[in-house]
């Protein structure tokens, strides 16, 4: 075994923190068949799986449902799937005797605090000139801010309902709740429907949403705000979130960006493919096997010469980012370096000998 030491020595190397280690293990081939070492190329962890499938998705609060306020019968749709609307503009009549029912309570509640307001009006002059008890007028007034409370709720419940107060019958309009595209339609002309029942789904299309399942690895390396790219496009988002959350069959990560231009580009529901980008930085990715402890450092054993005759191995520190399954993503590595992957144990006692000397 021929050993190579320079200047700096393994104590002041692992002090040194990630700053490139000058210690290095010379072996010869036949050693190296011996201890069983193979080499891996680290790779970039953006580069795991190449293009990510993304889901495209509305965001929550550019969705609105027309449902039915009361039970009844569609009259008539106005749009269909795929049509623009305006915010106030009628999608769709509905004809409902439970609308009658709402209308003609409002009228008599409102007929009934009328009333008692008058009567109020009446006792309050009685009781100024002494006519009436003073328990008679607080009965009154009573009666009359009941009704009056009453009237309200029945005006409150036939706007719910969208049904005009004032007057019997008319056609129950159905309004676009705000300016977007109809993205469903959930009841036939004719049909008879139930209260609450979905007639329209109605969505603002820009901006969009992209949900996509990233492996662990790539992204642990990641941040909001980064860039996301359309696969074959020159359409570009920025990531929103990134999940805590692992998928424990697939071991990925859910991560949701944001498209603004180039949204009308995209539908609700399609699968596209998607480039993130990994940081430009010495964060690599690793078998979980080429990392090990010595003297309370983390290092790995990077080939800086191979050949017939033998093989030169740097002894370096690297950080542990993150780490998932059997791979580790490091920091410390530059892209395309070799690193021992196999015969790592032997490596490390070689390493230990060294230290003794």
């Amino acid at each position: 075994m021929i050993v190579h030491r320079h200047l700096l020595t393994l104590p002041f190397l692992l002090f040194a923190g990630l700053t490139p280690a000058t210690e290095s293990l010379l072996l010869q081939a036949a050693q190296v068949k011996a201890l069983g070492i193979e080499t891996a190329q680290a790779s970039a962890p953006g580069s795991i799986g190449g293009q990510l499938p993304a889901r495209v998705l509305v965001p929550n609060e550019q969705m609105r449902v027309v449902a039915a306020p009361v039970g009844g019968m569609v009259e008539m749709l106005a749009v269909a799937p795929g049509s623009s609307v305006k915010r106030g503009q009628v999608v769709a009549h509905l004809a409902s005797p439970q609308a009658l029912e709402l209308q003609r309570d409002a009228l008599q509640a409102d007929s009934q605090s009328a009333l008692l307001q008058q009567n109020l009006k009446r006792d309050e002059q009685l009781f100024a000139e002494g006519l009436i008890a003073e328990s008679r007028l607080q009965a009154t007034r009573a009666a009359a801010i009941q009704a009056g409370a009453q009237a309200s709720e029945r005006r409150q419940g036939l706007a719910l309902a969208g049904a005009t107060a004032g007057k019997l019958g008319g056609k129950l309009a159905l309004t676009a709740p705000i300016d977007g595209v109809v993205l469903e339609q959930g009841a036939q002309l004719g049909q008879r429907v139930e209260t609450s029942a979905l007639i329209y789904r109605i969505a603002r299309l820009s901006p969009l949403w992209l949900e996509i399942q990233a492996p662990l690895e790539l992204a642990a390396t990641l941040r909001e705000g980064g860039p996301v790219r359309i696969a074959r496009s020159e359409v570009v988002g920025k990531l929103i979130a990134i999940g805590r959350a692992v998928d424990p069959a697939s071991q990925t990560v859910l991560l949701r960006a944001e498209i603004g231009k180039g949204a009308e580009t995209l539908s609700p529901g399609q699968v596209i493919a998607v480039d993130i980008a990994g940081p430009a930085s010495t964060q690599q990715r690793l078998p979980a096997a080429a990392i090990t402890r010595h003297q309370g450092a983390t290092l790995a054993f990077i080939q800086t010469a191979g050949g017939d005759q033998g093989s030169t191995f740097e002894v370096r520190p690297v950080r542990i980012v993150s780490q998932g399954g059997d791979s580790v993503t490091v920091d410390g590595l530059k892209p395309g370096e070799r690193v021992a992957v196999k015969g790592v144990s032997g490596l490390k006692a070689m390493l230990s000998g060294v230290g003794k000397e």
